[in-house]
């Protein structure tokens, strides 16, 4: 299981944190459950937007 550090602004924390309890209560571990609901769907997005770009280079370059 991989670990990460990462710094993020008061505000996004204070968000996220009460989202989280709202959305899994306050049980242990609904923090990195969310946490990593978030980044599997960033990395969804992300890919999805990099193949679009990648597409309508070749579009581009066809013509």
């Amino acid at each position: 299981m991989g670990k990460m550090m990462v710094s993020i602004s008061d505000e996004v924390e204070q968000e996220f944190r009460e989202l989280v309890a709202k959305r899994y209560g306050l049980r242990r571990g609904a923090l990195s459950i969310a946490v990593e609901e978030a980044l599997r769907l960033w990395i969804i997005r992300t890919k999805a937007e990099l193949e679009a770009m990648e597409n309508s280079k070749a579009v581009e370059e066809v013509r």
